[in-house]
């Protein structure tokens, strides 16, 4: 039965890790106890890891409460989820209708399946917040965008059975990691230039300090026998970081995922971190 399931992310992310996917499991620890990933996103590595029945138990995290109430929702109440998602029409007036709607105030089927649609119907699959934490992405150009997709939904369903969920900070990682974890850290990139600065998945923004906390708290894991991946951009800070013992920088070729300037799309160097061979 377990083979049969073959979820996907069900989310567009901006940075999302479908092109890498096969660097990052080439890389992956040999043995490894519970799985971690702090920037959960559009989770495409433990969909993988799943996929291929990699992962005995596992904690997946964001400091996004909008992003991991959709999941919790998707894990306890799929069917109310893909029923709710099925009455949305696809139409502009609707997606600012229910995108002026706060989701503080709505219950958590309904908080789920807002983000659900205002992602894949969107432009260009983004998620932004402006800094007063409110979703600011104008309506896409799509003909026909697939927000309602059942079959995959209760395949993301039954892959999160038993996963527990959880809205945090990443630095809180260090209190729920044990001994012979693995922890895949995906943050906001560094940006490679001024222009290239995207951060704004959550309103409070993710800067250089937050990229020196995450370096000082994968040094602290690594100091209890915790391994450690990371993924970055190629921008010398984040080399500079990482150039101390315990860790290992590899580069990899990736495929940008998310640009508004078509011709800035294509191959970019990134780097893969680890605190093992």
């Amino acid at each position: 039965m377990r083979a049969q399931i073959t979820p996907r992310p069900f989310l567009k992310w901006a940075g999302g890790k479908t092109q890498l996917i096969e660097e990052l499991v080439r890389r992956m620890p040999l043995q490894f106890e519970n799985y971690h990933e702090p920037f959960i996103g559009g989770g495409a590595l433990f969909f993988k890891l799943y996929r291929e029945n990699k992962i005995r138990r596992a904690t997946i995290s964001d400091l996004n409460a909008e992003l991991i109430d959709t999941y919790i929702a998707i894990r306890d109440h799929v069917a109310d989820v893909i029923g709710t998602l099925a009455e949305f029409p696809h139409r502009a007036e609707f997606f600012y209708r229910l995108r002026a709607q706060a989701p503080a105030e709505l219950d958590l089927v309904h908080r789920a399946a807002r983000m659900i649609y205002l992602n894949k119907t969107g432009y260009n699959g983004l998620y932004r917040v402006n800094r007063r934490g409110q979703f600011n992405v104008p309506f896409g150009s799509y003909k026909s965008p697939q927000y309602c997709d059942e079959v995959n939904l209760h395949a993301v369903a039954r892959a999160l059975q038993n996963v527990a969920i959880v809205c945090a900070p990443f630095d809180q990682i260090v209190e729920r990691a044990a001994p012979g974890d693995w922890v895949y850290f995906d943050p906001p990139y560094a940006p490679l230039s001024a222009t290239s600065n995207f951060t704004a998945y959550h309103a409070t923004g993710f800067g250089f300090a937050d990229q020196i906390k995450l370096r000082d708290v994968c040094v602290a894991l690594d100091a209890r026998a915790v391994r450690v991946m990371i993924s970055n951009s190629s921008a010398e800070s984040i080399r500079a970081l990482y150039a101390v013992a315990p860790f290992r920088i590899e580069q990899v070729l990736a495929n940008r995922a998310i640009n508004s300037n078509g011709k800035g799309r294509g191959k970019l160097v990134e780097l893969i971190i680890t605190n093992y061979a």
